[in-house]
């Protein structure tokens, strides 16, 4: 059981853990609730000072903000809740006889632009096209490295995948280039 404002000298806001008896003649000690010392404060080294102050007393969490606290404190329901929920089995495939992509019972029509790009990223789904490498595999353009060609047509492949009804995205990694997330079940049939 955990009381705040009793005056610790030793912990700022006064925050003291206690045992309670009956708690420690209960039976099996994994049925009870353990204490959990909540310490919201925006300040990093505030953090630091307090993890430091407070380590072995009792389990801590330290926060920036309510926010991030609300965060946390939901997140294991949403976690619960998709455990229970079976894990999708559509996968997204590209058709290149057809230039479509298909993920379950939906299909979509693919340019040849979209589905070269496409393509490239699924044949190599950990690696991190530069745009230029992009430019060069789609268009074929060895001289001109244009990034706004590739950003247009990643936007309308995004709306595509959203479409289609993929969790598989394109991602952009900042300074480098652009990936495929999500891409474990994806894959291309040639014909």
């Amino acid at each position: 059981m955990t009381r705040v404002g009793q005056g610790c000298p030793s912990i700022p806001g006064g925050a003291v853990a206690e045992d309670d008896e009956a708690t420690l003649n209960r039976g099996d000690p994994a049925d009870e609730p353990f204490p959990l010392l909540i310490a919201v404060t925006p300040s990093p080294a505030e953090r630091i000072r307090l993890a430091e102050r407070l380590d072995g007393i009792a389990p801590l969490l330290l926060v920036a903000d309510l926010d991030e606290l609300r965060r946390l404190i939901s997140a294991p329901q949403q976690v619960a809740a998709a455990a229970s929920e079976p894990p999708p089995v559509a996968a997204l495939v590209i058709d290149s006889s057809r230039s479509s992509a298909r993920c379950g019972d939906r299909e979509i029509d693919l340019t040849r632009l979209e589905h070269d790009l496409l393509t490239c990223l699924i044949t190599e789904p950990a690696r991190v096209w530069s745009y230029a490498e992009l430019h060069r595999s789609v268009w074929g353009d060895e001289g001109r490295e244009r990034k706004a060609d590739v950003q247009s047509l990643v936007k309308r492949l995004r709306r595509k995948l959203h479409d289609l009804g993929t969790g598989a995205t394109i991602d952009v990694v900042r300074g480098v280039g652009l990936r495929l997330t999500d891409h474990q079940q994806a894959r291309v049939e040639r014909a």
